[in-house]
């Protein structure tokens, strides 16, 4: 097997007994989590990885096929743990990572003893049943072409939009740096299937202990979002932050922190 500390730029820190492994979300990196990351090290042992394509990955080992669809990218999560030895894992996913995250721990459930979600959606597109998603799936078309005809100009239109703070100039150009130092064509491909991607039918299998964290006022993942996963997910949790926007453990990493450990703890 490919080394996976390599393909996936593992980085290891912190000295505590149980590990936090944070997954990132599409368009970022592990940079994401460099507000939160090094309070949870004094605790625990953490975990901080990129998805193939994503940050310092090997891009070498990128296939369309394999990471088509979200299982791609949770057998990547399950290779990390193996590789590492990990168990008892506490799993704090961003975004797309919160489905990524699950699928892993439906599949190898030992491994697993709390999951963490951070503005999680299993469904982005509205659907004629009631079911609020979001957006339409023309929405996701323009974006989608947006980013096949001008990628930076899509970086410089969705920075603004996601992180849900037009004055917090700072994150947003820290979100639009991530994003255009992706490789456009897996971009592309990595934002078709969280787009596109319907985790619905399997929330009813996750069984472990889940924590749901959703944003006040959040452009990308609307609160009706976070009630409907709570509702499906049993033994879940649902708690909406103060902060806004679809980054708070970059835009309010103080709240997020606190929010965590008292999970946690």
């Amino acid at each position: 097997m490919q080394n996976v500390i390599k393909r996936n730029n593992v980085k290891v820190m912190g000295q505590g007994e149980q590990t936090i492994l944070f997954a990132h979300g599409f368009g970022c990196d592990q940079k994401m989590w460099q507000y939160i990351a090094s309070t949870f090290a004094m605790n625990y042992r953490v975990v901080l990885f990129d998805y193939v394509g994503s940050g310092n990955s090997d891009i070498t080992a990128y296939e369309s096929e394999k990471y088509s669809t979200l299982h791609g990218y949770a057998q990547d999560v399950l290779d990390i743990i193996e590789e590492l030895n990990l168990q008892h894992v506490l799993f704090i996913g961003h975004s797309i990572s919160s489905m990524i995250g699950m699928y892993a721990a439906i599949q190898q459930p030992q491994y697993f003893d709390k999951l963490i979600m951070i503005g999680p959606s299993p469904c982005y597109l509205n659907d004629p049943d009631g079911y609020v998603g979001g957006f339409e799936k023309e929405d996701i078309k323009e974006i989608l072409d947006l980013m096949e005809m001008n990628f930076t100009g899509w970086a410089s239109f969705m920075a603004p939009f996601a992180s849900s703070q037009p004055d917090d100039a700072t994150l947003t150009r820290q979100l639009k740096s991530d994003f255009v130092s992706t490789n456009p064509r897996v971009a592309r491909e990595f934002a078709e299937v969280t787009f596109f991607s319907d985790c619905r039918s399997k929330l009813s299998f996750l069984k472990v202990p889940t924590l749901i964290i959703q944003c006040s006022n959040d452009s990308i993942v609307p609160i009706e979002v976070g009630e409907y996963l709570q509702k499906h997910i049993q033994n879940s949790t649902l708690l909406i932050m103060n902060a806004k926007g679809h980054y708070p453990h970059i835009s309010q990493p103080l709240e997020t922190i606190e929010i965590i450990n008292d999970y946690l703890n």
